[in-house]
């Protein structure tokens, strides 16, 4: 499918094309680069997209982006990076459809991926997402360019860490639907307080459409500080929920024998039955945030019901899968890519449904700043109501958690990924239930990495 053309690219960046070709997607990971991609050689403080162009070209680039010369059939331009986002805005501007932004302390990319699921349900092949975590400055760009013209639905998920972050990237994608998930101290170190934090999520509403829909979590406590930040851009605004008073409730929620969840969600004069594939309340919440922005943009929400009770677990986030064990098998529950007390209280609650022996490994909590002490040691409550039976915590800032659990539960505190693997050996045994969860740093991806080369095929 022809994505972009050489003059396609030279008119949405002001630059010069050297010979006509065209692009079946596009990238700035020499690694991923495959047959047909347009190349973007972008210019960072670490790397040089320009010393891999000849590897590009042999991996199968039709073309390149860039700021020197180069031999190979490209388009340049005076920047790299800015062009990216020229790039971008070209393509959000050629698509007609519907285009619904997601941001949030925790679930971003769950809902992202659930909304595409529904999406995709109601027109397949003509809804379209950001890929893996491509949520900030260079990754929504990125996501923007790829997205055919042809597409009827947009999903894209923006991340932020500092103030001003979401307020650039909402007014690239222009969302006819934005989303908050939840606020949680995630990225604590940079923020003042939880309070700056929500402000800086509800940036997301500034690039609304005109007549545009704002998705609030009713039962956050900064409900109606997110409801403020979108009256002066939205020209509706409603509430999702678990609460009494939300626009879009859980009424009923039950969990099957499988582990999924039976739900019956209320909005307005309507109500729907459906079955959650991935359990937590965390999830059952997301899901009428996920309805809601369906219904926004006119889709079948029977079909996306059908799509919520067929969602697979992600990789990192709620991934969920059987390994070898002493005796037979064990479950793990991929929790791995990130985490913060959120976060980390709600995949607990998750571990505390599952029978038999629970184990959790927790890597640290990571950009909490001077909070970080209390944050870790506030999780020993949860830790203890989800039953844990041994806990494996991982990394210098879990000594406060460790403090907090003496006498409470066993555990041990050890420095690494590595250490934690070793100690997991040791005690795996069939019939447990193991929850895997830390910030992406600690770098627990690869237990559970190595517990799945284990596992047959």
């Amino acid at each position: 499918m022809r994505l972009w053309t050489a003059d396609e690219i030279a008119e949405a960046t002001g630059g010069t094309a050297s010979a006509a070709f065209e692009a079946s997607g596009v990238t700035f990971d020499s690694r991923e680069v495959g047959q047909g991609d347009l190349f973007l050689a972008l210019k960072g403080e670490a790397t040089d997209g320009h010393r891999y162009l000849d590897q590009a070209f042999a991996q199968g680039a039709a073309g390149a982006l860039v700021s020197e010369p180069t031999p190979h059939p490209h388009v340049r331009v005076a920047d790299t990076v800015l062009a990216l986002d020229a790039l971008g805005v070209a393509a959000r501007g050629r698509m007609q459809g519907q285009v619904i932004g997601v941001t949030g302390s925790a679930g971003k990319t769950g809902t992202k991926e659930a909304l595409f699921a529904a999406l995709d349900r109601n027109a397949p092949g003509a809804a379209h997402r950001s890929v893996k975590s491509y949520n900030n400055h260079t990754g929504v760009p990125l996501s923007l360019a790829r997205m055919p013209r042809t597409a009827r639905y947009g999903v894209f998920e923006m991340g932020m860490n500092h103030a001003g972050e979401l307020a650039a990237l909402t007014r690239l994608v222009r969302p006819h639907v934005a989303i908050v998930t939840t606020i949680a101290p995630a990225h604590l170190g940079f923020f003042a307080s939880e309070e700056a934090i929500a402000d800086a999520k509800g940036e997301i509403f500034q690039g609304l459409e005109p007549g545009g829909t704002a998705i609030v979590p009713f039962d956050s406590p900064h409900r109606d500080r997110l409801i403020d930040a979108a009256r002066p851009y939205a020209g509706k605004i409603v509430t999702f929920g678990l609460k009494e008073g939300a626009d879009y409730r859980a009424v009923e929620t039950m969990r099957t024998r499988t582990g999924a969840t039976f739900v019956t969600a209320r909005f307005g004069q309507r109500e729907l039955s459906f079955t959650l594939s991935q359990p937590g309340a965390h999830w059952v919440s997301n899901a009428m945030a996920i309805l809601a922005a369906v219904d926004a943009v006119g889709g079948d929400l029977e079909l996306a019901g059908l799509a919520l009770a067929e969602l697979g677990g992600l990789a990192g986030r709620g991934a969920r899968r059987m390994v070898p064990a002493r005796g037979g098998e064990a479950l793990v529950i991929d929790e791995s890519y990130n985490a913060n007390p959120a976060s980390m209280r709600a995949t607990l609650e998750v571990l505390a449904l599952e029978k038999g022996r629970k184990l959790a490994v927790l890597g640290e909590m990571r950009e909490l700043g001077v909070h970080s002490a209390a944050f870790h040691a506030e999780l020993s409550g949860p830790i203890e109501a989800a039953g844990v039976d041994y806990a494996i915590l991982v990394g210098e800032a879990m000594l406060p958690l460790a403090e907090a659990l003496e006498g409470r539960v066993d555990f041990v505190h050890v420095p690494d990924a590595a250490t934690a693997l070793g100690r997991l050996d040791d005690m795996l045994q069939a019939g447990d239930a193991v929850l895997i969860k830390g910030s992406n740093g600690v770098r627990l991806g690869s237990v559970v990495a190595a517990l799945a080369e284990r596992a047959p095929a």
